[in-house]
């Protein structure tokens, strides 16, 4: 069933209310856009998304307006990128090259490799490994915003992070298993890795601000994240949760 159109009055203040909204995901997807996607094209698309999510929001869902308006911009926002076809099929291709190498690596180790030993399986240096993430970061492995069934609306990953400081969840088994897998696989992440993800999509910070926690460099922070996500594909990939 197509729900219902809200009213025209409503759906004008459902987008004058969440406009910083806009702006709080272009500042937040800026490091990950290539860089001929200017800024006025990310604006431009997240205001496509907020109207439609203003025209396609259900209340009777239960779910809070500035949530499901948040996956929209996102998703307005990745559509334009794919629209400007800016990612060359030689970048592609590396980036399947590092999903299909740690998915050997973790199921020849029984864990998941370090960045050492993914580097050494490509015949690279660690320095060139880190640089092959710089160059393919922008694809993204999987985002923590990304509906595991990549419908428009399914669970995302970041929906089954369990909340230790919500009440106890009373969902179904099934999500309750979910939430497990996914606690695990954060588990096996390193100590930087598991903070960057912690800091990035938990507290919100920039790359800049997470850089100046760890005392690296922001190119590192993209590293270690692009490294993170890497190894949560792969082990979504090896628990049939995410179809590469």
């Amino acid at each position: 069933m197509i729900p219902p159109v809200p009213p025209l009055d409503d759906r004008s203040q459902l987008i004058r209310d969440n406009m910083p909204l806009v702006e709080l995901v272009v500042q937040r997807m800026t490091p990950q856009v290539p860089t001929f996607m200017t800024r006025e094209d990310m604006i431009s698309a997240a205001m496509v998304g907020l109207v439609d999510a203003a025209n396609k929001f259900d209340p009777a869902k239960g779910a809070q307006f500035k949530t499901f308006a948040e996956y929209r911009v996102r998703g307005a926002i990745l559509d334009e990128m794919r629209k400007l076809d800016w990612f060359s099929r030689t970048m592609r291709d590396k980036q399947n090259q590092l999903t299909q190498t740690m998915l050997r690596l973790e199921r020849q180790l029984g864990r998941s490799p370090e960045e050492d030993e993914m580097a050494r399986e490509m015949g690279l240096t660690l320095e060139e490994y880190h640089n092959l993430h710089s160059e393919v970061r922008h694809l993204g492995c999987v985002s923590l915003h990304e509906t595991l069934d990549h419908t428009e609306e399914g669970r995302s990953f970041l929906d089954n992070l369990e909340d230790i400081t919500g009440p106890a969840p009373i969902d179904n088994l099934e999500k309750e298993e979910l939430t497990g897998i996914i606690a695990e696989i954060l588990e096996e992440l390193t100590e930087k890795e598991r903070l960057v993800v912690a800091l990035y999509y938990y507290e919100e910070l920039t790359q800049k601000e997470i850089a100046e926690i760890l005392e690296v460099s922001e190119g590192r922070v993209s590293q270690i994240h692009s490294q993170a996500l890497l190894k949560l594909r792969v082990k979504l990939i090896n628990f049939d949760l995410y179809e590469p």
